[in-house]
């Protein structure tokens, strides 16, 4: 069994020859593995540790550049400007220039400038998705709610929809209708080459929700939704990432046709992982688990594969419908020995 064959397989909760396993890492640990293992390739770290993955592809930004008031920033196509901050052990891409911020009225949000789906470049896909046929391919990105965040800010976006309720779906609908024609365009480009597609978003906190179900419902299911059956009717699955406790909206998540849940940081809320397979495992795929909170980055290399083996015997107790993975991006302070010890407990 392939790489790309044994994770759909577990999508498709058929059998696996073993539990199938992914990786997401910032760059520092990248750096580190390639120190390790004396290579610049990527997919040959995926071979020696034994990580089937999911890689993802994307088309090409060719629009003209965001023109933002502040040129020490970088800018994308969205307006979001980023700026390069230290902190121990890695560099992080900060966020700190909102470019609606300010806006106040629909008329605003007229005259923002918006990205054009024309202005990518698609032919790139298909190649690529060519490439890697042996590995399961992801191509796309719906994050409804996240992107109000990042075009308004934080606190602006959470108080939207209650203080500012016509203005917030005008905003929404204008994410929504570049989202979908973005994705059926990349859809379209590369067609049966594509296996996965996000439509994802961070509801979920350290505790708790961000936002009620209602809200939810009302102003960011409708978009999710329609992102989901656009996937479906090019017969692909569909991969949520939520942080944190987002467990009152699973059961929407399941109605809405979700495929794979991803990253399950248990350590936020109180999660029953026993009691979520048994009521989701049949309509979910499971990817993640590994936490990166406290075991990897402070464990011990027996931590990691104690903890290895809980998620299997939990989350993968039926022998599939789990990607065994970290619950997040491995931060630069997690010993390398500790991400060795959870992809050799990932293969016993």
């Amino acid at each position: 069994m392939n790489p790309r064959e044994r994770i759909l397989n577990a999508i498709n909760h058929r059998p696996v020859d073993r539990c199938p396993t992914d990786i997401w890492a910032v760059p520092e640990i990248w750096q580190k593995l390639k120190q390790h293992f004396q290579t610049e390739d990527e997919l040959e770290i995926y071979d020696k540790l034994g990580i089937d993955g999911i890689v993802g592809l994307s088309p090409v930004y060719r629009g003209p550049a965001f023109q933002g008031p502040d040129p020490s920033l970088t800018y994308n196509e969205w307006g979001w400007g980023m700026r390069r901050t230290a902190y121990p052990g890695g560099i992080y891409e900060e966020q700190v220039y909102f470019p609606l911020a300010s806006a106040e009225t629909i008329k605003d949000l007229e005259k923002f400038p918006w990205p054009d789906p024309a202005q990518y470049d698609y032919c790139g896909i298909a190649e690529k998705a060519r490439q890697v046929p042996n590995r399961a391919r992801m191509c796309g990105y719906t994050a409804i709610f996240y992107y109000h965040n990042n075009l308004r800010g934080l606190e602006l976006s959470l108080m939207d929809p209650v203080l500012r309720p016509e203005f917030t779906r005008v905003l929404l609908q204008k994410i929504s209708d570049i989202f979908n024609e973005y994705h059926r365009r990349c859809f379209e480009s590369a067609p049966g080459l594509i296996d996965l597609t996000q439509v994802t978003d961070d509801f979920g906190s350290q505790n708790g929700l961000l936002i009620s179900p209602r809200l939810f419902d009302e102003f960011y299911r409708p978009h999710m939704q329609r992102a989901i059956d656009l996937a479906h009717s090019f017969g692909i699955q569909v991969f949520h990432h939520d942080d944190g406790d987002c467990r009152k909206l699973l059961p929407r998540l399941v109605e809405m046709g979700v495929n794979v849940l991803n990253p399950i940081q248990w350590r936020c809320g109180d999660w029953d992982l026993k009691d979520l397979k048994t009521r989701f495992g049949a309509q979910l795929c499971f990817h993640g688990g590994v936490d990166n909170q406290a075991t990897l980055p402070f464990g011990k290399p027996e931590d990691v594969a104690r903890e290895v083996r809980w998620i299997k015997e939990t989350l993968g107790s039926d022998g599939t419908g789990l990607i065994l993975a970290p619950c997040h991006n491995i931060q630069a302070i997690t010993p390398l020995e500790n991400i060795l010890a959870l992809y050799h407990a990932a293969q016993e």
